[in-house]
């Protein structure tokens, strides 16, 4: 068993949400931290901790950021980080299931994430690199941003399911100088 050193400038942790019916916001987080330790022989993960700075989100628009940074949504001040801890991990490189505790908002849900082992190689400098992609579907209710505004038309202005990315790149070892 490795714990993989974490590459932020190589990850990203994205997601989407219906606004208006008709349309999708994208955005990120900018700052966060994972704790990944793999099975050598499978490079399949046998624990995944993370932390993700909900202060951090960026959707490109600094009025929706400080929005959704209220009370309204994740309330970044009482509730400064998102994190998840897996408590399972199962299935083939191509097609992995880690089903974990997530917690957002106060509020701690299981959810499992569609994951898949990405490819490895060796940087420039030596050292080992592995990836992994993972998704994974929420309902932003079950951690209670509830937060919403009916449209004359009908329907809502924000969507209830949010699409979660998470891409990871990670060191498995550093070369000796």
């Amino acid at each position: 068993m490795t714990t993989l050193a974490f590459d932020l400038a190589h990850s990203s942790v994205d997601f989407s949400v219906r606004h208006m019916v008709f349309a999708k916001v994208r955005g990120g987080f900018q700052k966060f931290n994972a704790d990944v330790t793999i099975d050598d022989k499978t490079n399949i993960p046998t624990s995944v901790k993370a932390v993700i700075d909900a202060n951090s989100i960026d959707t490109k628009n600094p009025d929706r950021d400080g929005h959704l940074k209220s009370p309204d949504f994740l309330d970044a001040a009482q509730f400064p980080n998102i994190t998840f801890e897996s408590t399972s991990i199962s299935g083939t490189p191509d097609a992995l299931s880690i089903a974990g505790n997530l917690a957002i908002h106060g509020v701690t849900r299981p959810v499992t994430l569609a994951a898949q082992f990405a490819g490895e190689g060796k940087d420039p400098w030596g050292n080992d690199r592995i990836g992994y992609e993972a998704t994974v579907k929420i309902n932003r209710k079950d951690f209670g941003l509830n937060w919403n505004q009916a449209l004359e038309t009908g329907g809502v202005l924000v969507g209830e399911e949010i699409e979660i990315t998470i891409t990871l790149e990670l060191i498995r070892a550093t070369a000796v100088a």
